[in-house]
């Protein structure tokens, strides 16, 4: 299921580096034919970019939301609630260590094992 993510995520990234690559060619040529004049296809390019990058960022969100709700739905431990929860198995191992410890202690001053 990762991989599948993972491979999604990168496809979407390759696709907007190939659109940037695919903008500028076209821009070029278009200033070539005399169409566009430099600064026109600059600001051209400059705008559909961003607007790519907006849409990218826009479609990568909505992806984190669906695959937050899917993995919530698979009763996965959040790793903020796997923390908290190893704070306590460590503090409760610490007491357990002292406890034993003192028991030992109180034993070996009576003289029992």
């Amino acid at each position: 299921m990762f991989e599948t993510i993972k491979k999604t995520v990168q496809a979407s990234i390759g696709a907007a580096v190939l659109t940037r690559e695919r903008i500028r060619k076209t821009l070029d040529k278009l200033v070539q034919e005399g169409k566009l004049s430099t600064e026109e296809a600059e600001r051209l390019a400059d705008r559909m970019i961003r607007d790519s990058k907006t849409e990218l960022k826009s479609i990568q969100d909505r992806m984190v939301s669906l695959i937050q709700r899917g993995l919530g739905n698979l009763d996965f431990v959040s790793k903020k609630d796997f923390k908290v929860l190893e704070k306590r198995v460590k503090a409760l191992e610490k007491e357990m260590k002292g406890k034993r410890a003192a028991k030992a202690k109180r034993t070996k001053g009576t003289g029992r094992s």
